[in-house]
């Protein structure tokens, strides 16, 4: 694997997006919530970045299983969301590749009411869009290659990483 990201560089981006978050929306009913199981060590530290009042919750989305570097059909769950009703919402996922899954998100929310949807994601694969929607936030723009770590898998492993890394393809 090659680092694309340090940890160091990771921390760094991540505090100036709290900063940045806590901006915007500072004296606002703020809920994140996080696309499990990739954005929770991004939320971890998001939160701890953001120095106003907000809530948390957590929604499922999957569409790459096992060894797949590419996804298949999105599988979703929105269980056990807080009223969202009058609430600024921040969604906040690990990637936004296609888009695919924060667009069907994002619809699904929005459906519960809130005052105002945004979406944040670390990583940014700029040339994968494949639906009209971009990130609201980001961390970074990244090249087309798959990535490992800070909460990214590949078959439910290297989540742990503090860096994010390319996957060459001898380590598939």
């Amino acid at each position: 694997m090659r680092t694309l990201y340090t940890a160091a560089q990771i921390a760094d981006r991540v505090q100036e997006l709290g900063h940045e978050l806590a901006q915007v929306y500072a004296g606002r009913p703020l809920t994140l919530v996080g696309v499990l199981h990739g954005s929770v060590v991004l939320v971890a530290d998001l939160i701890r970045a953001m120095p106003i009042p907000h809530q948390i919750a957590f929604v499922r989305a999957s569409s790459y299983r096992g060894e797949a570097t590419t996804g298949s059909s999105l599988e979703t769950s929105l269980e056990g969301l807080p009223d969202l009703a009058g609430r600024d919402v921040l969604l906040i996922d690990d990637i936004f590749d296609t888009g695919r899954t924060l667009a069907a998100l994002a619809k699904s929310i929005h459906a519960h009411g809130p005052t105002s949807l945004r979406t944040a994601v670390l990583l940014w694969k700029v040339d994968r869009r494949e639906v009209a929607a971009t990130p609201d936030f980001y961390g970074f723009k990244i090249p087309d290659e798959f990535v490992v770590g800070y909460g990214l898998d590949y078959n439910g492993n290297y989540r742990n990483l503090p860096e994010i890394a390319v996957m060459e393809p001898e380590d598939l």
